[in-house]
């Protein structure tokens, strides 16, 4: 009746029951897959770089970027005031010129924290079996084993396929 294809072809759910056993925050992991497979190309390879509009991230960026409205709400408020009481004394007289600055201070860190949930959502990823990890780049003699190489991940084509299968609204 199925063929071996269909009987282990998975689906959305599938997925998440995946991700439930491989991870702390199966919620988070799948969203970053699903932001994997929307930047992923037709063999579901994503990174290092992605497009978006007019400007190029590496794609640990533009992951962080793209989940970093999840960090709005009283812990940015919170972030916000402790980057400024950090930077109190280091601050321009101009109110606009500073509001800038301490935007950008804000917006920094809350990329960096980013990244690195990005990279424990990607671990659990691996360990669930929905993504493989490889690095692009130049191998420098470096103390930080990612030295000027950036993370390039591949959706595994059963996963890609069941996020991709119903992609369009009717």
């Amino acid at each position: 009746m199925n063929d071996i294809s269909t009987a282990h072809r998975l689906d959305v759910g599938a997925i998440m029951r995946r991700l439930a056993g491989a991870s702390a925050r199966p919620r988070y992991a799948f969203l970053v897959l699903n932001l994997l497979s929307e930047a992923a190309d037709a063999a579901g390879h994503a990174g290092p770089m992605v497009v978006d509009g007019h400007r190029t991230l590496l794609l640990r960026d533009w992951l962080s970027d793209a989940l970093s409205p999840l960090a709005r709400g009283q812990r940015r408020i919170s972030l916000r005031h402790r980057v400024a009481a950090s930077l109190a004394d280091k601050l321009p007289d101009d109110p606009t010129l500073a509001e800038a600055i301490l935007t950008a201070a804000v917006d920094e860190r809350i990329r960096a924290s980013g990244k690195t949930n990005v990279s424990r959502a990607v671990g659990d990823l691996l360990r669930a079996g929905l993504v493989r990890r490889h690095y692009a780049g130049w191998r420098t003699d470096h103390k930080n084993r990612g030295g000027q190489r950036s993370a390039v991940y591949t959706v595994e084509a059963d996963a890609l396929a069941a996020l991709r299968r119903r992609s369009l609204l009717i």
